[in-house]
């Protein structure tokens, strides 16, 4: 009994390892507060203490996930907006020399992009938050959103073509506002 309630833990102390930080991060862009996040991610990892691991286990990221946004949901919906979070950084650069050009213009684009991101309707928001950042499937994005599977792909699809097109267009506009040349 003592062994399988410490596998128990171990799967679980194995979970909070591999997604907290990834569970704060995409709560935060729900609530808008890195606090409520961290109380919304730590509500889901107690949800997880008191569920059958055994049933959830092939598709624990979704489950995460899903109850994740619920949770992050209903505390938007209690607490109401709260000012928006800039994006957090995934990782520091510390003692690893780059080229301080390359880095702007990565930094440049990245911003461009996900201003592009943002500016799409919440549902493709967030089915590409969840494919492109947080790297899961169709399959756990549907369960994570309740979105058919070939909904959150039209969704994710669309998403793309959108913040394509306003990225060639902000390119188009760009060189004359920079007082630079057009070359067609």
């Amino acid at each position: 009994m003592a062994s399988s309630a410490t596998g128990r833990l171990e799967r679980i102390r194995s979970a909070i390892d591999q997604y907290q930080g990834r569970l704060i991060a995409f709560a935060a862009r729900i609530t808008g507060d890195l606090e409520s996040a961290r109380d919304v991610v730590q509500d889901t990892f107690l949800r997880l203490c008191l569920q059958d691991l055994d049933e959830i286990a092939d598709h624990l990221p979704a489950w995460l996930f899903r109850v994740c946004r619920n949770r992050a949901l209903d505390v938007r919906k209690k607490e109401g907006p709260l000012e928006r979070l800039d994006d957090m950084p995934n990782g520091s650069t510390h003692g690893v020399s780059v080229d301080p050009r390359r880095l702007l213009e990565q930094s440049d684009s990245a911003r461009r992009a996900l201003a592009a991101v943002a500016e799409l309707p919440a549902a493709q928001q967030e089915v590409l938050r969840l494919r492109f950042q947080e790297e899961l499937s169709y399959k756990e994005i549907s369960a994570i959103t309740r979105h058919s599977v070939s909904n959150v792909g039209f969704l994710i699809h669309t998403g793309i073509q959108r913040v394509r097109r306003q990225l060639r267009a902000d390119d188009a506009v760009r060189p004359r506002l920079e007082g630079g040349r057009t070359d067609a």
